[in-house]
């Protein structure tokens, strides 16, 4: 299951809408191993394409050298489909490569930029297998533990 605070819910809703009509995508990371969306890093769709995404290389690179850095790792990888329903293409299943991440996707084929209901649905992709998962969410994540 995915359990993920209504501010970033709110924000990748957001970021979806405001690239529709191209994909918007994007990395929520977390402290290695809580399993903890934390920190929302919106990322260029260096496609510029509404069928297709593609992170920027270099904002790739840079990102995880950010993460490694802050001992954190991508827990959930986000991107928007804009005229299909909100589950992996092929292309996705190919393209993930976190076998330890959320895969989210929405679909803002039914409003578009505009307010309303989107899908907002997420996956685990490990080997090409895809097992959608509920989403929780919450007004705020618990408190971490102490180590």
């Amino acid at each position: 299951m995915l359990t993920i605070d209504r501010a970033t819910h709110d924000a990748i809703v957001a970021h979806a809408r405001r690239d529709h009509p191209d994909e918007a995508c994007g990395i929520v990371a977390g402290p290695e191993g809580s399993d903890r969306p934390e920190r929302l890093v919106e990322m260029v769709n260096a496609a510029g394409s509404p069928t297709f995404y593609e992170f920027d290389s270099t904002e790739l690179l840079q990102l995880y050298k950010e993460m490694w850095d802050r001992d954190e790792e991508p827990v959930v990888v986000y991107h928007s489909h804009t005229a299909t329903e909100a589950y992996p293409s092929r292309t996705d299943i190919g393209l993930a490569s976190e076998p330890g991440a959320h895969y989210v996707l929405v679909s803002t084929r039914e409003t578009g930029n505009n307010d309303g209901p989107v899908e907002f649905r997420s996956y685990r992709i490990v080997d090409g297998e895809v097992t959608e998962e509920p989403v929780e969410i919450v007004e705020q994540l618990p408190a971490r533990s102490a180590v």
